[in-house]
């Protein structure tokens, strides 16, 4: 902060050199006209001096007039260039009076209107912290600070539950949720750190909260886990199973939660085989789609394209969004290229190859990279999504 009170000390000062300058010329004004006055009353002594030895006859009318003249030169040299004098009507205390008030508002109204606690935030948060509980106590701070601020709220929430301190995260992420509407992740959080704080009591008012974060948003991870921990406190063992399943599959491949996920759903399912249950068989996944397709260009538009110019090789469903389901990228000096199009490639997780019974694939040339429009392009005749055989695919007509 120390910075920043320099700096703040620095504009004050140049505020202040508004009002002081014009106090100091005033000063040096009045130095000025102080010494014509004194000038003035050196020269009216000299002509009464004169005065008087012309009186006593030491001086004749002749030698009076020259000497006049003398003093009268004199005199015009030491005041020639002054200024006349300026009348302020403001007066000098009203200048020193503000050159005092300006700091002393300034500073207050800071004080009353800044953000000196927000800076100090930013300069905070800029090092790593020590310990988690300055952490906290740096979120703490921050959503004190900016009590609107969702996403400070969220950060406190989380920190709140890995300190095993559920019934403060409840709170916050009901704050959370008032402030940046009903999402489905913040729903589970909030559902997850009532159901811990109630010491892991399910009530009405969790499996309202989960049921709606899984309406909005099926795959949400956090009310997944949350049902199938409190399936498996309820002897539900096959719900558990079902919810972890579930979760499982949203999880990325290198996720380390996989393996305590999987330990439980292990579990689970000994516990419903000793109980004398049988493990329901969960539906066989869908396969998913790879298209292989190689590209190459008509010989006739060789000519009429550029190296750097943008091809864009998509798949999109023959009888569905008009957006594409997989798509890649090349430059026309790659071609002639072979490419694979599958549901890793899909541009939007709910449009997958594998979810439309019928494709058509696409290769467009546009030289202003834009994926929608372009100057070249070649289709292929309506195909099957698992299709296996490599396809052909040639850029030969105008794009219209």
């Amino acid at each position: 902060m120390i910075d920043f009170w320099l700096a703040a000390g620095l504009l004050l000062l140049v505020a202040l050199s508004f009002l002081l300058i014009p106090i100091l010329r005033s000063r040096r004004a009045q130095l000025e006209e102080d010494r014509t006055a004194l000038n003035v009353a050196l020269y009216q002594e000299r002509v009464a001096e004169l005065q008087t030895q012309q009186e006593e006859g030491v001086l004749d009318a002749a030698q009076m007039d020259a000497g006049r003249a003398e003093a009268a030169r004199e005199l015009l040299a030491d005041t020639e260039g002054v200024a006349a004098p300026r009348v302020s009507r403001l007066g000098k205390p009203a200048p020193l009076l503000a050159a005092i008030l300006v700091p002393v508002l300034g500073l207050a109204l800071y004080l009353h209107f800044g953000a000196s606690d927000k800076v100090e935030l930013t300069r905070e948060f800029s090092q790593a912290p020590k310990s988690m509980e300055e952490m906290t106590q740096r979120l703490e701070r921050a959503v004190a600070a900016q009590p609107d601020s969702a996403e400070a709220l969220y950060f406190l929430g989380r920190t709140y539950m890995t300190q095993d301190r559920p019934a403060d995260a409840a709170k916050i992420f009901e704050r959370t949720v008032n402030l940046a509407g009903r999402q489905p992740e913040l729903l589970g959080q909030w559902a997850q750190a009532l159901y811990f704080a109630d010491g892991k009591q399910w009530s009405d008012k969790i499996q309202a909260l989960t049921d709606e974060a899984l309406k909005a948003d099926p795959k949400e991870v956090t009310s997944l886990g949350l049902l199938g921990i409190a399936a498996f406190e309820g002897e539900r063992y096959q719900q558990a199973v079902d919810y972890w399943n579930r979760l499982l599959e949203q999880l990325p491949a290198d996720d380390k939660s996989r393996i305590a996920l999987q330990g439980g759903i292990t579990r689970a399912t000994e516990k419903l085989v000793a109980s004398g249950g049988q493990v329901a068989k969960a539906p066989a996944a869908k396969a998913s789609a790879l298209l292989k397709v190689s590209v190459d260009l008509a010989p006739e538009l060789k000519a009429k394209v550029q190296p750097g110019d943008s091809v864009f090789i998509f798949a999109r469903a023959t009888s569905g969004p008009p957006a594409p389901l997989a798509a890649k990228r090349l430059t026309v000096a790659d071609l002639p290229a072979t490419v694979e199009l599958g549901d890793a490639d899909a541009m939007m997780p709910q449009l997958k190859l594998s979810n439309f019974p019928e494709v058509q694939l696409v290769a467009r040339i546009s030289r202003a990279g834009q994926p929608t429009a372009g100057e070249w392009i070649g289709r292929s005749q309506p195909l099957s999504s698992s299709t296996t055989a490599p396809q052909k695919l040639t850029i030969d007509s105008p794009d219209k």
